[in-house]
């Protein structure tokens, strides 16, 4: 097997670097291949997605992304993160699980990642409204609907469907083509809650919520919600996958311009996108939970210094080592 890895800009290379150093100890048999994205792609080759990586992410059997941004392209047309969302849109990875676990939460988002609001028509008309168009087929909202129920069944059995059904009709269809596929789950108990009801809920009871099925914004807004309950975007990993391989794994947190070259980048996120690479990618369940408890245990361990300690990046990594049972 092939993991295409693309570590990126700021911090991305060193949490790039954490991540091999820790797959080679879990999956030594795994190749690894790295290759340009985002603006240090820009720099190099004058494109963020240059042909050569996205045709080896294609041909891998897993994507690993470190991180994508750099200050000097912020307010240029071409920028580092239109790689982010070419990627998703090539390799079709319309299922983005995001687990949020930790001060007595436990669920899993389930956000609908290639339609929606930010793949819709935009423009603006010669009287300067601008627009951004909301746009869902059924088809796109059954086939994350059902990765959701699948999810859900492997879990508690509990389903929440999130939309906005009293305002939008994007919604009122999202909310009948999910009670369609319920007919095929009976063993899954679904409900529906208004966004912003959700958005309340997330932060006053929690513990309702198993896994969460949304739509792209609802759910990029409502992810970084439950991230923010549970630790902070730094800890937050995630998974991108389509109906076959690859998928595409990633940290949430951003590049991190700041802190990049030091050697204190937290690489928790980054190694427990690993772990959801080896469980959703690779179908390697059993180092991917030694993976996940070992980054438990580092974090209660050994701080680096955005959680208030002094431990280098590779302190952490050492940690997790030694941890691996």
């Amino acid at each position: 097997m092939k993991i295409a890895l693309l570590p990126g800009d700021g911090i991305g290379p060193e949490v790039a670097a954490a991540a091999r150093e820790v797959l080679a100890v879990l999956a030594p048999d795994v190749g690894v291949e790295e290759h340009l994205v985002g603006g240090a792609a820009i720099l190099a080759l004058g494109t963020p997605l240059p042909d050569e990586t996205l045709a080896a992410c294609r041909a891998a059997d897993a994507v690993l992304l470190g991180a994508v941004g750099l200050p000097q392209f912020d307010a240029a047309d071409l920028r580092p993160e239109q790689a982010l969302i070419g990627l998703r849109r090539e390799l079709d990875v319309y299922a983005n699980l995001r687990p949020a676990a930790g001060n007595g939460i436990d669920l899993l988002v389930v956000r609908e990642l290639v339609g929606g609001l930010y793949y819709g028509a935009r423009g603006t008309r010669d009287d300067g409204t601008v627009f951004d168009t909301l746009e869902y087929h059924p088809a796109q909202v059954e086939r994350i609907a059902r990765r959701a129920f699948e999810l859900a069944r492997t879990r508690s059995g509990r389903l929440t469907s999130v939309d906005k059904a009293n305002v939008l009709e994007t919604s009122r269809m999202w909310r009948r083509v999910v009670e369609e596929v319920a007919a095929d789950y009976a063993d899954v108990e679904l409900d529906h809650v208004l966004v912003d009801a959700a958005a309340m809920y997330l932060v006053q009871t929690p513990a309702r919520f198993d896994v969460i099925l949304t739509e792209n914004t609802f759910g990029d807004i409502l992810s970084d919600e439950a991230a923010g309950l549970t630790g902070g975007l730094g800890l937050a990993a995630s998974a991108s996958l389509g109906d076959g391989r690859p998928g595409l794994f990633e940290p949430v947190h951003g590049s991190a311009p700041d802190i990049a070259g030091r050697g204190v980048a937290n690489p928790a996120a980054m190694l427990r996108s690993v772990a959801l690479l080896l469980e959703h990618g690779l179908g390697m369940q059993e180092p991917a939970h030694r993976l996940e408890r070992a980054v438990e245990v580092a974090l209660r361990t050994t701080h680096t210094p955005d959680l208030g300690g002094t431990a280098s990046t590779e302190d952490f990594v050492r940690a997790v080592l030694a941890h691996l049972t």
